[in-house]
């Protein structure tokens, strides 16, 4: 018999506490190991109690959350689940904690907490397990990223694809910031779905233009794509390429999930299809699911370029393992190659071939 996930939960209210122990012990893979109202004890529990996953608050008194996470991930990198009301109203803090190396967050009700908290019961185990079993690195692996010196085309170089679409979920904070900062301002427009919700995708888009050359915008219907500039898909809508007056544009749409999420990956992976299949790059980083799976196939028989996160270097190898398995995938590369393989590929010497 496989033994249950260990699960410390740090929150200081005793409410909070009780009720996400509840909901994480109904679950027979997962046991709750423990619950601390504060980093100093959590501190303690976890050097007793060798927890597989923490769930951690991010306001709480003595130390805070985000303070308590770098911590844990320079001292001791393990699996952590941000679980705060933080993650509604302020998306710098939640994304920070992504970056630091939470492996995910739940937005915490800050009204009819037993309600809506019991509403968030599924999410909350389906994330505690994906993180029980991610890649964790430490603090200094993730936040400070070696940046390369920038690429540039040389004469004689032909641009050799008009864009490239990229989907991501858990673990794709890091892998796109790892990305954008070694890519130079010279590359094809780029489209990208993160799983993410609609309070986030404009800091994100934010946090990621200050890291390189590339510009980076949340999308906006019928924005024009331009070179050298990247478009996050809002939390709250579907993305799609489409020819507008002869130019490549993004459409936004309002709907249902598409394979469990909106914004999908299979939708604007599929909408490259209709639109330039054959100087499209097609790239599928660390998450949990399949978004982007079977539409990553289409992309392929359509002659699309198509890139995969390797495995080892994946925070979460579901989407690119789907893709790979399903026969999408023509190569996989490690995060910290991926950037030079787009580089490649779209400055691919015209002589050379």
């Amino acid at each position: 018999m496989t033994r249950a996930i260990k699960v410390l939960i740090v929150d200081d209210s005793a409410l909070i506490r009780e009720m996400l122990a509840s909901i994480i012990n109904s679950d027979p893979a997962l046991t709750v190991v423990g619950t601390a109202p504060d980093a100093l004890k959590a501190r303690e529990m976890i050097k007793r109690l060798n927890p597989d996953v923490v769930t951690l608050d991010i306001e709480m008194p003595k130390m805070n959350g985000i303070d308590f996470l770098r911590k844990i991930m320079k001292l001791r990198p393990m699996p952590v689940v941000m679980i705060s009301t933080m993650t509604q109203n302020s998306a710098a803090i939640t994304l920070e904690a992504l970056e630091i190396g939470a492996v995910d967050f739940v937005a915490k009700p800050k009204h009819d907490v037993e309600r809506e908290l019991g509403e968030k019961a599924k999410e909350i185990i389906a994330k505690v397990k994906t993180a029980a079993n991610a890649k964790v690195k430490p603090l200094e692996q993730t936040i400070f990223p070696v940046v390369k010196e920038p690429m540039v085309a040389m004469p004689g170089s032909a641009l050799q694809y008009n864009m490239i679409v990229i989907g991501a979920s858990t673990g794709g904070v890091e892998a796109l910031r790892t990305i954008f900062s070694d890519l130079p301002k010279e590359m094809p427009p780029i489209f990208v779905v993160q799983h993410m919700p609609k309070q986030f995708t404009k800091t994100f888009a934010q946090r990621l233009n200050g890291l390189g050359q590339l510009n980076v915008h949340e999308a906006e219907d019928y924005m024009i794509a331009r070179s050298g500039h990247v478009y996050i898909a809002p939390g709250d809508r579907h993305l799609r390429v489409a020819k507008s007056k002869g130019e490549v544009v993004c459409r936004l749409m309002e709907g249902n999930p598409v394979s469990g999420h909106i914004p999908s990956v299979d939708v604007l992976f599929d909408s490259v299809c209709h639109v330039d299949p054959r100087r499209t790059i097609g790239v599928i980083l660390s998450g949990m699911g399949k978004d982007g799976a079977e539409s990553m196939l289409k992309m392929h028989q359509a002659g699309s370029y198509t890139v995969g996160q390797d495995e080892q270097s994946c925070v979460v190898y579901g989407m690119p393992k789907a893709a790979y398995e399903k026969g999408g995938v023509d190569v996989q590369a490690d995060l910290n190659k991926i950037a030079d393989v787009l580089i490649s590929l779209c400055y691919k010497n015209e002589e050379t071939e």
